[in-house]
């Protein structure tokens, strides 16, 4: 059977498996979690026979929430089926995908001489993950968590046991920040060298050139124009791959070789900034520097020497960047090389902020020049309206402070409008582009188009901020609804129409004896006649129509999409 059919070729007991529709999954055509398990087990017994290693794969597709609830069930399918074609595409010959139940999928690579042989397969699924997926006119975009478990172990396990070591390590990867992959216990399953070998291979690869800087652009959504890059390092290693900076900077994070590493970065990122000048392209660059790095005693002159020798190159393009959590340290001196670099011309950026400890703190001790906000308060603002006040607030903090701003980590189309209507304006992330090779970004910018949307996705004050709490309360709210129908959440959603942020509007509007337009007048009555449908939905359950009620959750969906519209043009003629 060849590798189309998703059966592993390698083991031929699969040749005699029943190949019915029972066995498939009937919207991807990948095997189901029955055909998985059967094909895992005798994975493991080929394995054990002939000494070869494999790895267990558990992944969940993340941001599939909100394409569900913004374009309905048809679009979610369609997209989750593309990017199974896309995972399926990237595997090698012998290794298999299956869809489990609906976001969850598993894989099994065989044929691994040790489980750092599995990271170039890894990253790939991560990649065909992250592929824009575009269906109609719109384009989506999704991210993956992974957990990696292997076999043999120490102790003999079943394909139900490394399944659910794999699904646990998935767990640890989301809780880190999703579009990552986490080995179970890694530590003790996958053989890394001791520290001292590690830093002497560092060393070894900085010798023979073996770290290059990507670079991931910067946009100002309100004006549409690029406005920076930021220079990433990776480890281009000869056995392992492209490595992540999260492989090797941990081990250097206290020792000279951060120094060192540093002082590459910032001189490689100057001689690629004159290569782009004389090319006509003249950005803000943005480079790591760790906190060992800028507390070095003479940091101020040893960044005043290199830029002396790239005289064309202006301080003010450069800036530096310095993780938050690295910041407790020695602060007094830290907080006087940034005064220095300052001094000098070159930018500090504070970065990850509102992560780890006080950020107050930081904002107190130190002058930096920009504060990027962590991608964790923003990556589920357009489900969560905890989220959404959170970053509310760190933005309120961040202009308190006068501080310039940007979100990174932006993931969507979706995240880059609501973020403007929410004043900021400064964007990275996968919703703008991937980090890519510098001889790469000249064709990208000269390409690059703001999206046509943000020309009127402005900063209005309170209407806008009513329309963005609506659109995220509510559409929250209706997925809450349909899991309360589906017995996934025990408590019954608030059904009152008072007690939602527009219906405290609407409340408000009328006691001040405001409501005499009818657009008004004609969004309350929309708005009571959502919560009467959404009552009347929870009624149909408590019957025991739980499948009629279902049903009715799309009409729900669409009265909400029509409040949506007319308070939107509500807020543009008031």
């Amino acid at each position: 059977m060849n590798s189309s059919s998703g059966v592993v070729p390698q083991v031929k007991e699969s040749a005699r498996m029943p190949q019915n529709i029972s066995h498939r999954d009937p919207l991807t055509g990948l095997p189901n979690r029955v055909l998985y398990d059967d094909c895992l087990q005798q994975a493991i017994r080929n394995a054990r026979r002939h000494q070869q290693p494999l790895a267990v794969v558990s992944l969940e597709l993340d941001g599939f929430k909100s394409i569900n609830e913004r374009h309905g069930r048809v679009v979610c399918d369609q997209v989750l089926a593309t990017l199974a074609e896309n995972m399926k595409r990237v595997l090698r010959k012998g290794d298999l995908l299956a869809r489990l139940c609906g976001q969850e999928f598993a894989a099994v690579l065989h044929d691994l001489h040790d489980p750092h042989d599995s990271i170039p397969a890894i990253t790939r699924l991560l990649d065909a993950v992250t592929e824009p997926v575009q269906i109609g006119n719109q384009v989506h975009y999704a991210t993956a968590s992974m957990g990696i478990t292997f076999y043999p172990q120490a102790e003999e396990l079943d394909a139900d046991q490394l399944l659910a070591q794999a699904v646990q390590a998935m767990q640890q990867a989301k809780r880190a920040g999703r579009n990552l992959y986490h080995f179970f216990d890694a530590a003790k399953l996958v053989p890394r060298p001791c520290e001292d070998d590690l830093l002497d291979r560092i060393r070894q690869a900085m010798e023979a050139g073996e770290f290059v800087l990507y670079y991931q652009p910067k946009v100002n959504m309100r004006a549409g124009k690029v406005v920076g890059v930021e220079a990433l390092i990776r480890w281009h290693h000869p056995e392992r791959g492209l490595l992540a900076p999260s492989e090797f900077l941990p081990v250097i994070e206290d020792h000279r070789l951060s120094v060192d590493l540093g002082e590459w970065a910032i001189e490689t990122v100057l001689n690629q900034m004159e290569e782009w000048r004389a090319a006509g392209l003249q950005l803000v660059v943005s480079v790591n520097v760790s906190s060992h790095h800028l507390q070095q005693n003479n940091f101020p002159e040893s960044l005043t020497a290199m830029l002396a020798s790239h005289p064309s190159i202006s301080p003010s393009s450069l800036e530096l960047e310095i993780l938050g959590s690295g910041t407790h340290q020695d602060a007094e001196q830290l907080a006087e090389v940034v005064r220095g670099c300052r001094h000098i011309g070159v930018s500090v950026a504070l970065d990850d902020f509102g992560s780890g400890r006080s950020s107050l703190e930081d904002l107190k001790r130190l002058p930096a020049n920009v504060l990027k906000i962590d991608s964790g308060f923003v990556r589920n603002i357009l489900d969560s309206t905890e989220d959404l006040a959170i970053l509310e607030g760190v933005l309120g903090l961040a202009t308190a402070f006068r501080r310039q701003f940007i979100a990174e980590g932006v993931e969507s189309p979706e995240h880059c409008l609501l973020l403007l209507r929410l004043g900021c304006d400064l964007v990275q992330g996968y919703g703008i582009a991937r980090p890519m090779e510098a001889q790469d970004l000249l064709g990208w910018v000269a390409a690059w188009r703001p999206d046509p949307q943000w020309a009127v996705a402005t900063s209005r004050g309170l209407d806008e901020r009513l329309l963005v709490y609506t659109s995220v309360e509510h559409k929250a709210w209706i997925v809450s609804l349909e899991a309360y129908i589906k017995g996934e959440l025990e408590t019954e959603p608030r059904l009152n129409r008072h007690l939602c942020q527009l219906g405290a509007f609407v409340d408000a509007t009328e006691q001040a004896g405001h409501n005499s337009q009818p657009a008004f007048q004609a969004i309350a009555a929309l708005h009571w006649r959502i919560h009467a449908m959404a009552q009347g939905i929870v009624k149909l359950h408590t019957q025991g129509k739980s499948t009629e009620a279902l049903a009715r959750l799309a009409d729900l969906q669409g009265l909400l999409e029509n409040l949506l519209l007319q308070l939107k043009s509500f807020r543009l003629k008031n």
